[in-house]
């Protein structure tokens, strides 16, 4: 589908960056929508496409669209089954969510999708704003392979790594527990190098010693300086830290599954939030661990 138009709804920062991305791939981008019109119109006119004043207006203009929303409740709204929707003028269309949602939003979303004629995907992303403008996400995609192949050069031109996982809601599962695993070893870094700090040790030296040993992992390399440096500008939020963790506590329960650590994480996230500190970058959570910085 290289000369499908393509939609984009959600034009925050990942969003408007998948969309900068595939327009210098040479996709064509024929609108773009957002809950604040303000951004979709400025975004709209640096790609020089239309910014739909309405989600239905979207879908009328558009072969296949992104959607890159925040959580159930706003995935919900833009698929709702009346008033202004994405379902409106869908059939045919084939829908991208790229939002972290839980599974059961997934395959709520799909059914309604096909209700009228349309099909989704969805293509969970386990990187980041630099790596949406770079073309260079973690792709993880679920739904059938007959819908992933046809959007699959669209995909690629946004990926360096994409895997099909499997069936509608597969993906948001896999997503899941990348974003537990990842916010749990953020949580345990924070605390290694806080307790460094309480302890007088010196703090790079500290940091070295673990990417050579056991304590070494992903989050050591994007996070540590940061924490260090209490440089926590937003590339995944404490809030999205906190929301994901909190699906995949979620599924754990629903199979009666024990995951403290991961409880563990979740409340130190949502203890972020309930600091005024949910707008920081996930590394903010060093701000809980190391001596001096929180009394509270």
């Amino acid at each position: 589908m290289s000369q499908a138009r393509i939609g984009i709804v959600g034009t925050g920062r990942m969003g408007a960056n998948m969309a900068r991305r595939l327009k210098d791939q040479g996709h064509r981008i024929s609108a773009v929508h957002d809950s604040a019109p303000g951004i979709a119109a400025e975004l709209a006119a640096e790609l020089g496409c239309h910014a739909a004043a309405t989600l239905a207006e979207l879908s009328a203009g558009a072969d296949v669209i992104l959607t890159v929303v925040s959580d159930d409740q706003a995935m919900r709204s833009i698929f709702a089954a009346s008033g202004d929707s994405l379902l409106k003028n869908a059939t045919g269309r084939i829908f991208i969510n790229c939002a972290t949602v839980s599974p059961a939003v997934h395959e709520e979303i799909d059914a309604a999708c096909r209700n009228v004629g349309a099909s989704s995907l969805e293509a969970c992303m386990a990187s980041s704003i630099t790596q949406a403008r770079q073309g260079t996400l973690y792709l993880m995609v679920g739904g059938s392979t007959e819908d992933f192949a046809r959007v699959e050069a669209i995909l690629r031109d946004l990926s360096s790594s994409l895997r099909h996982v499997g069936g509608t809601g597969q993906a948001a599962k896999v997503k899941a527990l990348v974003n537990m695993v990842m916010n749990i070893n953020t949580a345990a870094l924070a605390e290694g190098l806080g307790l460094g700090a309480a302890l007088g040790l010196d703090l790079p030296m500290l940091k070295e010693i673990f990417s050579q040993t056991g304590a070494n992992s992903r989050v050591l390399e994007t996070d540590g300086d940061d924490m260090i440096s209490r440089e926590h500008d937003c590339y995944f939020s404490a809030a999205h830290a906190a929301k994901d963790s909190g699906i995949a506590n979620q599924l754990a329960a629903a199979v009666g599954l024990k995951v403290p650590l991961s409880l563990a994480a979740e409340s130190q996230y949502l203890r972020m939030i309930d600091l005024g500190l949910g707008d920081l970058d996930k590394s903010g959570i060093a701000e809980l661990t190391f001596p001096g910085r929180n009394e509270n």
